[in-house]
């Protein structure tokens, strides 16, 4: 009983750091309508700003430099490149996207080669045991840090004058735009903080259990896409619910993989999107997305 929740306790911070993830997810597409499939790259660029820059500045210096940073690269690509391709159609902005995660993507793991680089994170390998329950003092830090977030993302986005701004795009583009609404800024600040996100994401992803920042890092960000989609890529709470799943069953999967082997080694790594595709069997919007409905 003891390794179920300790299983369970790793899985939810995990889930919780996918949530942030998933989170730049659908803010990019509530408020432009394209899959960003660049995410991993902002969110390898976030992490190598902080891991280049801790033994210099200080730890939480370089955290807060490395989320400037990448914020400042998602409204970059925003404004140079996603911009220029407005009234396209959004699977051309999609391969677009795929095009911009490769150019950056082969820069920052050229920089990196093979060096796994650590982020200077206060919290080392400390592990907190209670009851013969044992948790790592950075996954109860992943945990709290996302609900902080997670939480000031949806009150900025139910109260202020951007989160309505970006609920009229999302409900209806053109309707918005006649309104006054400015879709380049909606844009542009969703991009932003789809980058800030996937930095703070960055950083639980490669502190302790885990030997630090490396080249398959970025390969996180994949995870993450299963929980956008079976919650629904048009919904923040669907997010944060995707991400919860998808890091339990990842959690629960590999804790009992021998217990699982005749289905295969590896299973940890396939379980979120097994779980993806029968979500997606029974509610193909996802569980939280807004079902369309067409007149025939």
């Amino acid at each position: 009983m003891s390794s179920f929740l300790e299983l369970l306790l790793n899985g939810v911070s995990m889930g919780s750091v996918y949530a942030l993830i998933a989170l730049g997810f659908v803010v990019i597409f509530r408020a432009t309508e394209v899959v960003n499939f660049a995410h991993a790259s902002l969110l390898l660029a976030g992490g190598y700003v902080t891991a280049s820059l801790h033994d210099d500045i200080g730890f939480w210096p370089a955290l807060g430099v490395g989320i400037a940073a990448a914020a400042v690269v998602g409204a970059a690509v925003e404004f140079f490149v996603m911009r220029r391709y407005r009234g396209h159609d959004h699977s051309v902005l999609a391969i677009v996207t795929i095009g911009v995660d490769i150019l950056l993507t082969t820069e920052l793991t050229r920089r990196l080669g093979t060096d796994v680089l650590p982020l200077g994170d206060p919290w080392g390998d400390a592990v907190l045991t209670v009851g013969g329950i044992s948790v790592a003092h950075t996954r109860i830090a992943a945990f709290v840090a996302a609900a902080l977030l997670i939480t000031a993302f949806l009150l900025v986005f139910r109260f202020t004058s951007w989160g309505v701004a970006m609920r009229a795009a999302a409900e209806k583009s053109e309707t918005a735009a006649l309104m006054g609404v400015r879709l380049g800024r909606v844009s542009l600040g969703a991009w932003a903080v789809a980058g800030a996100l996937a930095a703070v994401a960055a950083l639980f992803l490669t502190v302790f259990p885990t030997p630090g920042l490396e080249r398959a890092t970025s390969l996180a960000a994949l995870k993450a896409f299963p929980a956008a989609i079976l919650g629904g890529l048009d919904s923040t709470t669907g997010a944060l619910v995707g991400g919860l799943i998808v890091g339990v069953t990842e959690s629960l999967a590999t804790g009992y993989q021998s217990e699982l082997a005749f289905m295969g080694r590896g299973l940890g790594d396939l379980a979120p999107y097994l779980v993806m595709t029968v979500i997606l069997l029974l509610r193909p919007s996802g569980l939280f997305g807004t079902k369309e409905l067409a007149r025939v």
